[in-house]
């Protein structure tokens, strides 16, 4: 099956039980009782699910963890001395990874039931891709594929920080791996790194202070004492996936709809979106899924990050926008630029 899997386009394989993984369900219940999630309501709705794989389908008796690279070929963190210009997370400047990770995924899992058949064997699948209440990085580890670093994020010797995970959940009782241990020891670069210090204690993170989610999932306006640590990042943010040392081996992405399409705009340029030019500029790109709104909000907060006086007209031009977070946005911005402004007269 890892020859099938290669031979699809994914980089890694690995197979669990879907109760591989029984200290998931307490650092779930944890991390809701602290509050960590902040907006996402939907991570306490379903909790019993994404607690335990097992409770999610329980026919299923085996689960197939699949990677696939998407290492950027540049610096991710140079466009942060790029004032005037949008930081945008790696993964989100090429093609919706949904979409073209789960189209590997069912041709995998068609493959897979091909074969099941053809040894007379009945089998169902199902396949999930980020959007169901999975959890994924603590099954991917319990499959071998890599571990959860500090950041709490999947690294691996063999490919870094930069890859999607997928998954087959399947009726087969196929033979499982064995799960892989942190290898991150002293190390504590992506700690050091997080501009907001958004994580409590290794292996925790408080999503409410992590960039990624800001831009991403909170709606209204952002604390001020964190947009003003948010630089020129305006979707996600890649400072602690960026800082690991296990990048040295990561793998080169091959698929070419992971190639930048997006890049560094300008500012100027973003902020001036309607919806309409929202929708068109982003089509088939993640970034659609927060709308117009946020997305320019996001923008304005960068505006304000930026020092460049030669901004505030374009801010200026958002004062009465339609939605408050974004007119707020503006405000602040034309204030924080004004600030520096006469600081530096």
């Amino acid at each position: 099956m890892a020859a099938q899997a290669v031979a699809e386009g994914f980089s890694k394989i690995g197979i669990c039980a879907p109760d591989a993984m029984p200290e998931a369900a307490a650092r779930l219940r944890k991390f809701l009782a602290d509050g960590h999630h902040g907006q996402m309501a939907w991570m306490a709705e379903r909790e019993a699910w994404r607690g335990s794989a097992a409770a999610l389908w329980p026919e299923a008796r085996s689960v197939i963890m699949l990677a696939e690279v998407y290492t950027p070929e540049t610096d991710p963190l140079a466009v942060l001395n790029q004032r005037d210009r949008a930081a945008i997370s790696v993964y989100a400047q090429g093609k919706d990874y949904h979409d073209l990770v789960k189209r590997r995924l069912k041709r995998l899992g068609r493959w897979l039931l091909d074969q099941a058949a053809r040894h007379g064997l009945p089998a169902e699948i199902k396949v999930f891709v980020d959007t169901a209440p999975v959890m994924e990085k603590p099954l991917a580890q319990a499959a071998g594929l890599g571990w959860q670093g500090k950041h709490t994020n999947l690294l691996a010797r063999d490919l870094g920080s930069w890859f999607f995970l997928g998954a087959i959940f399947t009726t087969l009782d196929l033979p499982k791996d064995r799960a892989e241990v942190s290898h991150c020891g002293s190390c504590t670069a992506c700690l050091d790194i997080c501009p907001t210090r958004a994580f409590p204690a290794p292996y925790q993170l408080d999503a409410r202070r992590c960039i990624s989610y800001l831009t991403i999932e909170h709606k209204g306006p952002v604390d001020e004492g964190l947009r003003a640590l948010m630089g020129n990042r305006i979707y996600g943010c890649d400072d602690c996936l960026a800082a690991c040392p296990w990048n040295k081996f990561a793998q080169a992405a091959t698929e070419i709809g992971y190639q930048p399409r997006v890049g560094a705009p300008e500012l100027a340029e973003l902020a001036m979106l309607d919806d309409a030019g929202f929708r068109a500029r982003f089509a088939g790109s993640p970034i659609k899924r927060i709308g117009r709104d946020r997305f320019v909000r996001n923008v304005l907060y960068a505006i304000g990050n930026s020092g460049i006086a030669a901004l505030a007209p374009v801010a200026a031009a958002l004062r009465t926008d339609p939605d408050a977070a974004v007119a707020e946005a503006a405000d602040w911005a034309i204030n924080r630029l004004g600030a520096a402004d006469r600081a530096g007269s």
